[in-house]
């Protein structure tokens, strides 16, 4: 696993992203872990969280992209800070943009801000997380209605790995239905590897205990890769 990875699994652990207890999620299902994305708050944590962004985004697609695209509202702060960290920190000067959720009807109007889309562009769309897509499959009309782009790519913070409507996982349900790479910055198995008995400052927040619970939940609600 790449040393980012590494740090961005501890990074969400400290900024209590990430934890390990009893949940349920939105869709009824209880869970051993759960990540709240949200709970970044700070202009230190959105500059990291955007380092990491910009490294999975080299990482997976090189420089085979030419606007980052945030749906309203969590990754409209996502695409800001990734852009800048791909600016500032790899020399890629990279357009963003994102979606108002009713349109202006003054000054400039319009559904979308900043960087005004063109055809042939290639857009990744940044999210927090995915589980049903609904978000995803909302934003395509919305970019290809305004340029006709080439839509190559989603990332997401995190892969759950949980299945989507069939067998398969969420992001390799969009990958198929939509045509689209779609990948995370890291995985549960990623964090699973790499927490599984590993202290974080002095703490191990997953134990042998919380290790078999999510092994049970994965035999229950784990989707395929492909």
């Amino acid at each position: 696993m790449e040393p980012f990875k590494q740090e961005f699994i501890e990074f969400m652990v400290r900024s209590n992203v990430l934890t390990f207890g009893d949940f349920v999620t939105k869709s009824g299902r209880s869970t051993p872990f759960f990540i709240n994305t949200g709970r970044y708050s700070t202009g230190s944590q959105l500059a990291r969280l955007g380092r990491y962004y910009a490294q999975a985004l080299l990482a997976t697609l090189g420089t085979d992209f030419d606007v980052l695209f945030g749906p309203a509202y969590k990754g409209i702060p996502l695409v800001v800070a990734a852009s800048m960290a791909l600016a500032s920190e790899h020399d890629k000067d990279v357009g963003f943009c994102f979606n108002r959720k009713e349109a202006k009807d003054h000054g400039e109007g319009g559904l979308l801000v900043g960087r005004p889309l063109k055809n042939g562009d290639r857009v990744v769309i940044v999210e927090d997380v995915t589980t049903a897509g609904t978000s995803i499959r909302e934003t395509l009309p919305l970019l290809r209605a305004a340029a006709d782009v080439n839509v190559t790519a989603l990332i997401v913070s995190v892969d759950r790995m949980e299945r989507g409507s069939g067998e398969l996982n969420a992001l390799a349900e969009l990958r198929r239905s939509l045509g689209i790479r779609t990948f995370a910055i890291v995985t549960l198995d990623d964090i699973v590897t790499h927490l599984h008995g590993r202290a974080v400052d002095g703490r191990v927040v997953l134990t042998d205990e919380i290790y078999e619970r999510i092994v049970a939940y994965r035999a229950q609600y784990g989707g395929k890769s492909e």
